[in-house]
């Protein structure tokens, strides 16, 4: 094996956190995510991990058919719906649920005559403006679904947070109270929170729960990390220290020579790069965990390097395996020091890491 840049998933990880997402949700059912290729993790073997959750959402159809060919038997739920009308077959052959926030879907499903029934929800906008109707047109809206024989009639009642990370922002507040008051005199199950909804909005979990972030131990709160929230990370991603070469005082290191020797001093060279996926804009000084030392990114990341500040980090050797985010080096941390989310990181693997399940 040529290269050793390895994506180790804790299956136990994803286990022990859906787990205490059902905790919080105090009797709520659980919709795991697992869009974008279950956040990098693995579609397939996260969804498997997952199995005791009450259903998964996905961002396509073609998502929820990797997952009735895998075998998973709960709700799927295309959370942007169908994209054109003859999308409403496939979505009925798989059992799929599909959300409806837009006029034209409507007016796809009052066209259609398929017989087998659909399950729908029912988006609503209470403030996010992306995607949903209107709170205006919610309760027609409703009666045109509750009128047509093609559906199941347990239509569950959604929305979307814009800013429930903020837990002493009035933004989640309003979107509750204007949620509550369109859907007062409606039936069905309601969906509010996602993952921050569930940790910082009690009055929002309502009957289902959507679970992202957490699940995977990544944050879902500015300046906190997924383990400071009480979760653990899924994913490790780890290579090898491949050459500790010794340069001298004043000596530049990297493209361009970005950054300058203030010592003489060891530098270390770990075989990732941007194209395994490890963000090329991640600065100087951020942090790579070496035998329980951290040593620190110097220079520009390449395509397939990155070099090190060994001073920190007087006992690593040749070959060591370096952790790049994950147990003991939070995901957040690099996320932060690349100007970016955790999210952004573990969805950005590319097809040359290995994926080893732990």
């Amino acid at each position: 094996m040529s290269r050793t840049t390895v994506a180790t998933i804790h299956l136990s990880a994803l286990r022990a956190n859906l787990a205490r997402i059902r905790a919080l949700s105090h009797g709520a059912n659980i919709m795991a995510v697992v869009k974008a290729d279950g956040y990098g993790h693995g579609l397939e073997r996260v969804a498997r991990a997952l199995a005791d959750a009450d259903a998964f959402g996905v961002a396509a159809i073609a998502d929820g058919l990797r997952l009735r060919a895998a075998g998973l038997r709960q709700r799927i739920v295309v959370l942007s719906g169908p994209d054109e009308a003859a999308d409403l077959a496939e979505m009925r052959r798989l059992q799929l649920d599909a959300v409806i926030h837009h006029e034209a879907q409507l007016q796809w499903l009052e066209a259609d005559r398929d017989s087998r029934p659909l399950r729908v929800w029912l988006k609503i906008d209470t403030g996010m403006h992306r995607l949903g109707f209107a709170p205006e047109q919610v309760a027609v809206v409703h009666d045109r679904l509750r009128a047509l024989a093609t559906l199941h009639d347990d239509i569950v009642l959604m929305t979307h947070f814009a800013a429930s990370d903020e837990f002493d922002s009035t933004t989640t507040a309003t979107q509750i109270a204007r949620f509550d008051e369109v859907t007062r005199h409606l039936p069905g199950e309601r969906c509010l929170s996602n993952s921050a909804g569930l940790l910082g909005w009690p009055a929002a979990r309502s009957d289902w729960v959507r679970a992202g972030g957490l699940l995977y131990g990544l944050s879902v709160v500015a300046g906190k990390s997924g383990s400071e929230l009480g979760f653990a990370p899924a994913m490790t991603l780890s290579s090898r220290l491949i050459a500790i070469n010794r340069l001298r005082q004043g000596e530049k290191v990297g493209y361009a020579g970005t950054w300058t020797c203030p010592d003489d001093m060891d530098v270390g060279v770990i075989s990732i790069g941007y194209g395994d996926g490890y963000p090329r804009s991640a600065a100087s000084g951020t942090p790579v965990l070496i035998g329980g030392e951290f040593a620190y990114v110097i220079g520009r990341v390449s395509m397939d390097l990155i070099t090190l500040d060994l001073r920190q980090a007087p006992s690593a050797r040749l070959g060591d395996r370096a952790v790049l985010w994950g147990r003991g080096l939070p995901a957040e941390r690099i996320a932060d020091a690349a100007g970016t989310i955790s999210y952004d990181l573990t969805c950005g693997m590319t097809k040359r890491v290995l994926f080893v399940e732990d």
